[in-house]
């Protein structure tokens, strides 16, 4: 039976709704490397071992295409942090689905499993061995360390998706400058998904072992014509804000809970216009802040003020945020 469709006025959106096209950059594979180095590695997933150049670069793209090799990137850090990433993949998706898997209820009462704790541990164990002067916030083990230089760590961003077996969940790890994050990779392996940004050298996607993208926020300018994503209704009741939240959800074009990091991401990508949440932590936020910004959006707490420390998020194209924070705005920030 074929399907003839008479007219796609209700199914497609405006054309200036739709993502921006991406040029995709071919990817070519280098010698895997030796066992038991540690050299950083490519942004890689989907299996397989391609470890970076003896300059510490990524595999080599096309002399024309507008994609800079690691090695130009934060001092090596962003090819480190994308080692650390592989290095989490494996532990999660070990645990991911298995019937072993303990689930235990933290002080707030939300879920941590042993994916997290195993995970963090991991990648502490690497920073302290290939980072010894750098400090370290994690959401399951804490802060340590004093340096300017600081390490954000979120092993499972999405725990209660993860125990649920949805696949919408993902290691986030940042570097922070002081206050401000530098470097920030999001790695969410059963997605097949990862996202990475370097200050001042662009925001980066893949999937699988395919092309490497830029990331590029979109350009709808109308609020009617947007789509918000958020995680869930409670936190904005908690926070009394949640007559506003309605109301920007009944002025734009489309709303869906996409959830965590994968909301923020997507409008990185240029597929959604608005994220926002209300209740969110340092580790949360900091990858997603530099990834956000790199892609050419904005990323504020509830008050306008930018960067991930507000306790809370907007993260828009920039053409929406001054409207959006109208509607949201926390005087409380």
């Amino acid at each position: 039976m074929r399907l003839v469709l008479t007219s796609t006025r209700s199914i497609l959106p405006p054309r200036d709704i739709l993502p921006p096209r991406r040029r995709g950059v071919p990817r070519r594979h280098p010698p895997a490397s030796t066992a038991g180095k540690t050299s950083a590695t490519s942004p890689r997933l989907g299996g397989g071992n391609t470890s970076a150049g003896s300059d510490g670069s990524v595999p080599r793209v096309s002399d024309d295409a507008d994609f800079p090799s690691l090695a130009e990137l934060s001092r090596a850090d962003l090819p480190f942090a994308l080692r650390l990433a592989d290095l989490a993949d494996e532990i999660t998706m070990m645990w991911y689905r298995s019937a072993g898997l303990q689930v235990q209820a933290k002080a707030d009462h939300t879920p941590v499993t042993d994916a997290d704790r195993d995970t963090e541990a991991l990648l502490r164990s690497e920073l302290a061995r290939e980072r010894p002067d750098d400090a370290v916030t994690g959401e399951e083990f804490g802060a340590t360390g004093h340096s300017q230089r600081r390490w954000v760590l979120d092993p499972v961003d999405g725990t209660k998706n993860y125990v649920r077996g949805v696949p919408v969940w993902a290691t986030l790890i940042a570097l922070l400058d002081g206050d401000e994050p530098i470097v920030g990779v999001v790695s969410a392996p059963a997605l097949n998904r990862r996202w990475w940004a370097s200050k001042g050298q662009g925001a980066w996607t893949m999937v699988g072992r395919g092309d490497v993208t830029r990331c590029q926020v979109s350009g709808v300018e109308n609020l009617g014509r947007a789509s918000l994503s958020y995680s869930s209704l409670t936190g904005w009741e908690e926070r009394g804000l949640l007559d506003g939240f309605l109301d920007l959800n009944r002025a734009v074009w489309r709303t869906r809970a996409f959830g965590d990091f994968w909301s923020h991401l997507l409008v990185a990508e240029g597929a959604v216009d608005i994220a926002c949440e209300p209740e969110v932590s340092l580790w949360d936020l900091a990858a997603l802040s530099v990834i956000v910004t790199e892609a050419g959006g904005r990323f504020t707490d509830l008050g306008g003020n930018p960067g991930p420390h507000g306790g809370n998020a907007l993260t828009t194209n920039g053409h929406l945020h001054d409207t959006a924070l109208e509607y949201l705005r926390d005087t409380g920030n």
